[in-house]
């Protein structure tokens, strides 16, 4: 399982472990992802996703996942993510008709 947020794309950098001798290796910065569960208020159900903390701060900040996923651009969103939105506009325009 890729190590990547599902709302934000954020996923591992690379960087280096440098000691007190200057000498460095190699080290990974893993990102904070939870296994969260948010409610959908347009599906009517529950979506089961991998998101950073930051990214979850992002989607109540903005009111639940179904307003951030409809107020930001596809270009900054992840392919899942991409999907899900395109399920939340239909669902959207299913309630409107």
């Amino acid at each position: 399982m890729a190590r990547r947020c599902d709302i934000t794309g954020k996923g591992v950098l690379v960087g280096n472990n440098v000691s007190h001798a200057n000498n460095k290796t190699k080290r990974r910065y893993l990102p904070n992802l939870q296994e969260v569960t948010l409610l959908s208020d347009l599906l009517g159900q529950p979506v089961r996703l991998r998101v950073s903390a930051h990214g979850l701060r992002s989607i109540e900040h903005n009111g639940g996942l179904d307003q951030y996923l409809l107020s930001t651009r596809d270009a900054k969103l992840p392919e899942d993510a991409q999907r899900l939105k395109r399920r939340i506009k239909k669902a959207q325009a299913a309630k409107a008709a």
